[in-house]
């Protein structure tokens, strides 16, 4: 036992030290955004964590999905509890400590996981079919390649896996109840009940191996997937509830105004403020990640890759190249990209690429229609939007390189007023006769 707990407290120890420093690299990146000032109270961003983060308010859209991805999430925040007596039972030497404390609710409580953990791993294969042998067309759109791809399977057998481990464990450990007192009695577990038999003409020595590598797999196993979320798109199971705290909570057809030109055109209409600056203006729009909001560099960790975004967005069902999945995940791409050079001691951002044109295109970001189709179909409130709209604006106002069709509108709309180039007086002509 000794042995044990050594061995467990190293493990938890290297688990806990990667972490923190992939967490902590992460936060550096993030912080290369610029602030932004936040809208609304704070109940209604509470609101919007508990409904949509917690809740998963808006995954209930399309109902099969739903429910077995809400098994999953269930299983996740339930069977952690679950971990809890691991860690416990890993630090201490002991051996289910929390079943002499809790009698027979013990038992009810480890049924209740064995629920969960059937219905974890039953909504994973379902999804590994839906993924890979129905081949859903939002799984299977360009910006998909072979690595999303391969990290959203990966995830769904190593949660299959670590079911199998939980009912493998139980199982042998109910057997064991009968042989040894040092098994504390759990009372029936209805689902590992039925792989009893398979273990029950097994002598003492295996069951214990077989007990203790499901238990070790386990743990290890959870340790390892709390790092492995770090580099994969499952970070949104822990960033979900920032992102919707932090989300823009204005009406969704409003876009905000650039503070400096706002400055400045107070400032030319004798409205100048006290918040009047002075000096360079700075970069109009976004170039880079570093021109961005921090909550849209977040908000880029926090993307699920689930689709729904591009699956509604027009532009895309009518063939254009924009993706508002691919805006996100090239976004966290670039800042992936930067986070490896600062971690060993670079800046990141001086390696001659840009998030605009190294990335993302611009035939990508003039597709877009500014419709907010994608904003609200995302199930945790990403908004892919104001992220193309700042790469609009430095290319339109840094680069003057719009389409030509727009500069025609743009100087049509400051000097008449509209997007035509008639007068303000005529635009109801039309309507004379």
């Amino acid at each position: 036992m000794i042995v044990q707990q050594i061995v467990f407290v190293l493990v938890l120890a290297t688990a806990a030290y990667f972490i923190r420093k992939r967490v902590q690299l992460i936060r550096k990146t993030i912080q290369l955004g610029k602030d932004t000032t936040l809208t609304g109270d704070k109940s209604a961003r509470l609101k919007n964590m508990l409904l949509v983060a917690f809740g998963q308010k808006k995954m209930f859209k399309k109902i099969i999905p739903t429910v077995l991805h809400l098994f999953i999430y269930i299983g996740f925040l339930v069977i952690n509890l679950e971990v809890l007596e691991f860690v416990v039972d890993g630090v201490l030497g002991t051996h289910r400590v929390f079943a002499p404390w809790l009698g027979s609710f013990y038992s009810e409580l480890m049924n209740v996981f064995e629920f969960l953990a059937v219905a974890v791993l039953l909504a994973c294969v379902f999804f590994l079919i839906r993924r890979n042998i129905l081949k859903v067309p939002r799984f299977w759109s360009a910006e998909m390649t072979k690595w999303p791809r391969l990290d959203a399977n990966l995830i769904l057998i190593t949660e299959i896996i670590l079911m199998i481990a939980i009912l493998t464990m139980n199982a042998a450990d109910q057997v064991l109840q009968t042989r040894d007192s040092h098994y504390a009695p759990t009372g029936s577990l209805f689902f590992s009940s039925y792989l009893v038999p398979l273990f029950q003409s097994l002598e003492t020595t295996s069951l214990i191996l077989i007990e203790r590598f499901a238990w070790w797999f386990h743990i290890i196993g959870i340790l390892g997937f709390a790092v492995y979320v770090t580099y994969s798109k499952h970070l949104h199971i822990f960033l979900a509830f920032p992102n919707t705290y932090y989300a823009n909570l204005e009406p969704k057809g409003h876009i905000k105004n650039m503070p400096v030109v706002t400055r400045e055109v107070k400032s030319m209409l004798g409205l100048g403020t006290s918040e009047t600056a002075t000096g360079e203006p700075g970069r109009f729009g976004a170039k880079d990640v570093n021109d961005l909001a921090w909550t849209n560099l977040m908000a880029a960790y926090a993307c699920t890759e689930c689709g729904r975004c591009t699956s509604e967005c027009p532009a895309n069902q009518t063939g254009k190249k924009l993706s508002p999945r691919k805006i996100m995940m090239d976004t966290r791409d670039r800042l992936e990209t930067i986070g490896k050079t600062m971690a060993t001691g670079g800046d990141g951002l001086n390696d001659g690429k840009t998030l605009l044109n190294d990335y993302i295109t611009k035939e990508e970001i003039n597709a877009c229609t500014s419709c907010n189709a994608c904003v609200e179909a995302c199930p945790v409130m990403i908004n892919p939007l104001e992220i193309i709209i700042e790469l609009r604006r430095y290319v339109a106002m840094e680069e003057s390189g719009s389409p030509a069709q727009w500069n025609s509108m743009f100087q049509n709309m400051e000097t008449s007023f509209a997007p035509w180039k008639f007068s303000a007086v005529d635009r109801f002509n039309w309507a004379k006769d």
